[in-house]
């Protein structure tokens, strides 16, 4: 592939592809190009091929990897030398210290990608890869691309249909961040408010299972400790802020039993478990340039540590007991990065042809669902999809062995027969169901 597809002749970078053959070969409706987020596709879906093997009873499945991301050992992936700094670094140290220190750190991963990625570093943006796409689906002797997008997957499906409307015969894209908005304070405000609609989720979820450990309402339970802040712990004492920041680490559902139990230890006079939520390490992970990429496409005007503050005000007004916390992690992916975007977000202008269904989920808290909504209603004709589960609900609910799930039968409906589902669907909570205490 060209570096640069405006200079088609120019330099060359690669991407990693895989195939996932279609079962029966005679009756295979063609490809359909999945992208599955952040981080490697190919990777992921060997580790956990039922998020998408279902897809094979109809199509040739072939993963695509954005530039930059590949397989394990391929030429294809750019290792940083500098890792990511955890965004969680500015929601526990708040001064302006720690602010500088991290905006030091990020811009040393981002040079650092800069060196690894060589000339390719330039064409680290969603433009590139939507061009790539295209690419793809003509080698692939398809007149019009079939695509499923889930993440950031979906935010190469959204510059696939800003440039190649034409060429789309259908796309499904599920959690789609929006990046469209002017400014960042709104964007900020979204998963502030996600993040809180998740602990009221919580709540509700642990109220109806008799092996929650709570005897109380569990925002109540938090509102208790909040209030006795700081709690003695391990080390040191759990202040408000960690407090918050560890039920901010606990609102994926599939944690909500451990968070019901650190609740309830605190509640009792033990802190010591959710110390452990909030000083927990980040997880192990390849420096990759995934952010570089993210920052490239949509580099948002970071405000300064001033401003910042007098927004972290708003997000405590609108979300006060840990949504709040989320503008630092939103903020700090691209804080210390200089630049401008290299596709700027502007509204889709399809006229007629393309069919794109959105699914929106209401627990999540990656791509919230006002900002995925918004995003779906400039895409003139798109068809809407809600569901209760968080981000990643169609590949979650594949990976728990969830066939016959609301959600996965009317994707399917559509992407084999060009069946949306009937508007104001709303499919049921299918993940948060199945967690036990």
């Amino acid at each position: 592939m060209p570096v640069d597809w405006a200079r088609p002749g120019g330099a060359r970078t690669e991407i990693d592809l895989a195939r996932m053959p279609a079962r029966d070969p005679v009756r295979s409706m063609g490809a359909l190009v999945v992208n599955t987020g952040e981080g490697s596709t190919v990777q992921g879906v060997r580790q956990r091929p039922d998020t998408v093997s279902e897809l094979a009873r109809w199509f040739d499945v072939v993963l695509v990897e954005p530039r930059g991301i590949g397989d394990r050992g391929s030429p294809a992936m750019v290792r940083c030398s500098v890792p990511q700094p955890d965004p969680r670094r500015l929601q526990m140290a708040p001064g302006r210290a720690a602010w500088r220190a991290y905006a030091r750190d990020n811009a040393a991963y981002d040079r650092s990608c800069r060196i690894a990625a060589g000339p390719a570093y330039a064409g680290l943006t969603s433009w590139q890869v939507a061009h790539d796409l295209d690419a793809l689906r003509a080698a692939l002797g398809e007149r019009r691309l079939r695509y499923f997008g889930n993440g950031y997957g979906a935010v190469y499906g959204q510059a696939y249909l800003e440039l190649f409307p034409r060429r789309v015969e259908r796309m499904y894209l599920e959690g789609v961040p929006d990046h469209g908005e002017p400014g960042v304070g709104r964007r900020l405000i979204a998963h502030a408010r996600a993040a809180e609609r998740q602990l009221a989720r919580f709540r509700d979820w642990c109220a109806a299972h008799l092996g929650c450990p709570l005897d109380d309402d569990a925002v109540s339970v938090l509102d208790g400790l909040l209030d006795g802040a700081p709690l003695p712990g391990p080390g040191r004492t759990l202040d408000d802020r960690r407090i918050a920041a560890a039920v901010f680490a606990g609102l994926v559902p599939r944690r909500w039993p451990e968070l019901a139990r650190a609740l309830s230890a605190a509640e009792a006079g033990d802190p010591g478990p959710l110390a452990a939520m909030a000083d927990e390490p980040p997880p192990v992970a390849p420096a990759t340039v995934t952010r570089s990429m993210l920052c490239h496409d949509f580099m948002p005007a970071v405000p300064g540590y001033r401003r910042f503050l007098a927004m972290e005000e708003r997000l405590r007004a609108v979300a006060p007991r840990v949504g709040w916390l989320s503008g630092r992690y939103e903020v700090g992916r691209c804080l210390g990065l200089s630049g401008r975007p290299a596709w700027p977000p502007r509204p889709v202008h399809l006229g007629k042809g393309p069919s794109v269904l959105v699914g929106i989920g209401r627990l999540d808290t990656v791509g919230p669902a006002s900002a995925s909504a918004r995003l779906a209603a400039r895409i003139p004709g798109a068809t809407t999809l809600w569901h209760g589960d968080g981000h990643g609900a169609y590949l979650e609910q594949g990976a728990a062995k969830l066939r016959a799930t609301c959600l996965r039968a009317r994707v399917h409906a559509y992407l084999v027969n060009g069946r949306p589902p009937p508007p104001r669907t709303l499919c049921p909570a299918e993940l948060t169901a199945g967690h036990g205490s």
